[in-house]
């Protein structure tokens, strides 16, 4: 799912995640799966070489929530989430998604909404850490946090544009992001 989203092909992850058919999760739930299955086949396949629990596949879809649709990524350069990057991915028919996480430093959260042709998103960035949010908008003066520009609002600094987003650093707090959307 991460190699996928890597290398620009989200809408692959996407639909391995959401489709019913195979190869897939939802193949695996419409027959019968409980747990996750070894092979994609699992039904099918030779049943001594198969296991129907196997946690590596689901460590990878897990993470690719957190990191790919909810968008929050430990910084490596500050591990610990010391800095966060809030990413979000979207892709697909998905307009929402929402994520929390319990750091060492306190609760990390991103909330996020496509509407009207709108991107509406919400952070918490817990205290004595930084972030860094990416906004889907090439347009970064249409960026607005808590209905100001975004010019205007304490905490966040305009660090540039990168691959269609709105790059933005943020101190702790909680921020309410929108702009109009652009589907990459």
């Amino acid at each position: 799912m991460r190699v996928l989203s890597d290398n620009g092909r989200p809408d692959v992850a996407y639909t391995i995640a959401t489709q019913k058919t195979y190869p897939s999760w939802g193949y695996m739930i419409e027959n019968g799966a409980t747990t996750i299955w070894e092979l994609w086949n699992g039904n099918t396949a030779d049943p001594a070489m198969n296991s129907h629990n196997h946690l590596m596949l689901v460590g990878d879809l897990a993470v690719w929530f957190y990191e790919y649709l909810a968008g929050i990524k430990c910084d490596p350069q500050h591990p610990g989430f010391k800095h966060i990057i809030f990413q979000p991915v979207p892709v697909g028919d998905l307009t929402h998604a929402q994520a929390s996480y319990k750091s060492i430093h306190g609760l990390i959260e991103s909330k996020w909404q496509i509407e009207n042709g709108h991107w509406h998103m919400n952070i918490t960035v817990p205290v004595n850490t930084t972030a860094t949010v990416y906004i889907p908008t090439s347009d970064p003066d249409q960026v607005r946090e808590s209905e100001r520009p975004v010019g205007e609002a304490e905490s966040v600094i305009f660090v540039g544009v990168e691959n269609k987003a709105a790059v933005f650093g943020v101190q702790s707090g909680k921020y309410k992001f929108t702009a109009p959307f652009v589907k990459k």
